[in-house]
C-alpha cells in the first residue's frame, strides 16, 4: 500500500472513529436523557457529588467538550454557580477517559466481533419500537468505533513507511514539552480529545510511537479539549467566561504539575504501567489517561474555591451594555448539544413565567376588587416580562424541533407550545383587569360588597387551580388530573350561579346595567382562564390541553421530564 493511500485511509479511519462514538454518544444519550435531567436537578454544592455528576454525564454523552459547553450554558443562564460547574469540569476529565479503555480494547482478540456490532446495530434500527432503536444506535455507534480503530491499525500494519514516517517524526521532536505541544494543538483542531487518545493508542500499538513518547502527548491532549469550551465562551457573559477559563486553568496547571512529575520518573512511571499491562501498549496509554485525570482531579478538588477566586480575579465583572432586561433564567443555546437536558430547562423556563402570569393576575385583581395601590408599571413590565419569554421559548422550542429527540420529548416539546400560548393569554387577562379597573374609576363605578365578594370568592377558586394545574405540569402527577377538572366544573357552574344571582340583583334594582357589563366581564375572563389552566394540566397527557378531557388519551408516556 503507498502512503499516500495509507494516509487517506488513516484518515478515513479517524472519521468513522468520530462519527461512531457521536453515534454511540447520541444513542446513550437519547435512551439516559431522564437520568441525566435527574442528575442535573440534584446538582448541590457538594464537590464530590458535582464530580460524579461529571462522571456520569461525560461517559453518556462521550465527550467532555460537550459536558463543558453544556455546563458554560447552565453558568450563562444562570442556574449553577461556579463552584458547582467547576466540580463537574473535574468529573467530566474523568468521565471522557471512558473512550479511551474502550479503544485499548482493540489489543485483545474481539476487534472483529466488536465491529460486527455495526450490522447487528442497523437491523435493530428497522424496529418500530423506540427502546430498540435506541439500544441498535448504540451498539451501531459501537460497532464503527472499532471498524474505526480497524482502518487505522491497517493503515499502519499495510505501510511500513506510514509507520517509519510517523516514528521518525516523534524521534525527531523527542523533547517533552513539543510532544505536549503536539497534542494539545492537534486535539484543539480536531476538537476531540477521544479521537486523538484513539489515534495515539492505534500508533503506540503499531509501533509508531513509544510509550513514553505517547504519554506526553496524551497530557497535551488534555489541554487541546479546551479550545470546544473556550469558543463556546464567546458572547458568553462574566460568569460563562469565567467557566471557560476554569476548565482551561484546571486542565493546564494538572499538566504543568503531573507532567514535571512524569518527566521526572517517567522510565518508573512507564514501567509500573508495563508491568500492570505487559505488551499491550494500548492498554498502558489508556490507564495512564485515567490515572493523570483521577490524580489531577483529587489534587485540585480541595481548592475548587480558591480556582473560583483566581477566575474572578483574572476575568473581572463588566457591565453588559447591550442586554435586555428580559434574559432567560434556564434556557441557553449552548444546551441544545445536549437535547434531554434543554427539554428539562424548557420546563423550568415555562413555570417561571407561568409564576410571573399569576403574579400579575392577583395584582390586577387586587386593583379592582380593592382600593389598595397597585403598581401600573409593574403589571405593564411583567406583561413585557411574559410576552418576551413566550416568543423566546416559542424560537427555542423550534431549534429543539429540529434535533434528534426521542419520542417522548418530541410529544413534550409539541406540548410546550400548546402550553407557553394558553399562558401567554393568561397574562393578557391581567392587563383586561387594568383596564377595566381604569373604566370603572373613569365612569365613577364601583362594585357593591356582595359582587366584590363573588369575584373573590371565584378568583379564590381559579388561584387555588393555579396551584394544582402548575404542580400537575411541573410533576407529571397523573393522579390528579381528575381533581383539576372538577375544580374547573366548579369555576364553570360558579360563573354560571354568578351570572344567575346578578341577573336577580338587576331585576330587582340592587344594581345598573353598566355594572353588570363590568360583572359579567370579570366571570367570563376568570372561567376562561380556568379553561386555560385546564389545558395546561392536561397536556401532560394531550399535547393540545384537554378537549377530551374526560376520555382516557395516552398520547403521551409518563416520562420525568
Amino acid at each position: 500500500m503507498g502512503i499516500l493511500t495509507s494516509i487517506l485511509v488513516l484518515l478515513a479511519g479517524v472519521g468513522v472513529f468520530i462519527a461512531g462514538m457521536n453515534m454511540m454518544g447520541q444513542g446513550l444519550e437519547s435512551s439516559a436523557g431522564s437520568s441525566m435531567k435527574k442528575l442535573f436537578n440534584k446538582i448541590s454544592n457538594n464537590r464530590l457529588a458535582g464530580v460524579g455528576v461529571g462522571v456520569a454525564v461525560t461517559a453518556i454523552i462521550q465527550s467532555s467538550s460537550a459536558t463543558s459547553v453544556m455546563v458554560i450554558g447552565f453558568v450563562n443562564a444562570g442556574v449553577m454557580t461556579l463552584v458547582q460547574a467547576t466540580a463537574i469540569i473535574m468529573g467530566a476529565n474523568i468521565g471522557t477517559t471512558v473512550t479511551g479503555i474502550i479503544v485499548s480494547l482493540k489489543s485483545l482478540p474481539i476487534g472483529e466481533f466488536a465491529a460486527a456490532m455495526a450490522f447487528v446495530g442497523v437491523m435493530m434500527t428497522f424496529f418500530k419500537k423506540d427502546k430498540i432503536k435506541k439500544i441498535g444506535g448504540i451498539l451501531c455507534g459501537l460497532g464503527l468505533i472499532f471498524v474505526g480503530l480497524d482502518l487505522m491499525s491497517g493503515a499502519f500494519k499495510d505501510s511500513q513507511e506510514l509507520t517509519d514516517m510517523f516514528a521518525n517524526m516523534f524521534a525527531a521532536i523527542d523533547f517533552p514539552l513539543l510532544l505536549i505541544l503536539l497534542g494539545a494543538v492537534f486535539t484543539a483542531i480536531i476538537q476531540s480529545s477521544s479521537a486523538a487518545t484513539g489515534l495515539i493508542i492505534i500508533m503506540a500499538g503499531s509501533g509508531a510511537v513509544d510509550v513514553q513518547s505517547a504519554f506526553f502527548i496524551v497530557l497535551g491532549t488534555n489541554i487541546g479539549t479546551c479550545a470546544t469550551a473556550v469558543l463556546a465562551a464567546l458572547g458568553t457573559n462574566t460568569n460563562a467566561k469565567r467557566t471557560a477559563f476554569i476548565h482551561l486553568m484546571v486542565k493546564t496547571v494538572g499538566t504543568v504539575i503531573l507532567g514535571a512529575l512524569y518527566w521526572i520518573f517517567a522510565p518508573h512511571v512507564v514501567g509500573f504501567f508495563q508491568s500492570i499491562f505487559p505488551n499491550t501498549p494500548e492498554m498502558q496509554i489508556a490507564w495512564f489517561h485515567v490515572a493523570f485525570n483521577v490524580c489531577n482531579t483529587l489534587l485540585q478538588l480541595p481548592f475548587v474555591k480558591q480556582i473560583v477566586k483566581i477566575a474572578t480575579v483574572v476575568i473581572k465583572d463588566k457591565p453588559s451594555p447591550a442586554e435586555t432586561q428580559y434574559n432567560m433564567h434556564f434556557i441557553d443555546d449552548r444546551l441544545l448539544s445536549t437535547p434531554p437536558i434543554a427539554v428539562a430547562q424548557v420546563k423550568k423556563e415555562i413555570l417561571y413565567m407561568a409564576e410571573v402570569a399569576r403574579e400579575n393576575i392577583r395584582l390586577s385583581m387586587s386593583s379592582l376588587t380593592s382600593d389598595e395601590y397597585v403598581n401600573r408599571e409593574k403589571i405593564a413590565d411583567n406583561e413585557a416580562r411574559i410576552n418576551h419569554t413566550y416568543h423566546s421559548i416559542a424560537r427555542y422550542l423550534i431549534k429543539l424541533a429540529s434535533l434528534n429527540l426521542s419520542v417522548s420529548d418530541e410529544k413534550l416539546v409539541g406540548a410546550y407550545h400548546h402550553v407557553i400560548t394558553d399562558i401567554e393569554r393568561i397574562g393578557d387577562y391581567s392587563e383586561n383587569f387594568i383596564e377595566q379597573t381604569e373604566k370603572m374609576k373613569a365612569e365613577k363605578i364601583s362594585f357593591s360588597d356582595i359582587a366584590i365578594a363573588e369575584i373573590v370568592q371565584m378568583y379564590n377558586k381559579v388561584d387555588n387551580m393555579f396551584d394544582l394545574s402548575l404542580h400537575v405540569f411541573e410533576h407529571r402527577d397523573f393522579d390528579s388530573l381528575d381533581k383539576v377538572a372538577q375544580i374547573e366544573d366548579e369555576v364553570d357552574d360558579m360563573k354560571a350561579d354568578l351570572g344567575v344571582s346578578h341577573i336577580a340583583r338587576l331585576h330587582s334594582g340592587n344594581c345598573d346595567v353598566e355594572r353588570g357589563t363590568y360583572f359579567f366581564s370579570v366571570i367570563t375572563a376568570l372561567e376562561r382562564i380556568g379553561d386555560h389552566l385546564i389545558n395546561i394540566a392536561f397536556s401532560i397527557k394531550n399535547p393540545t390541553g384537554s378537549q377530551s378531557k374526560r376520555t382516557e388519551i395516552n398520547d403521551m408516556p409518563n416520562v420525568n421530564a
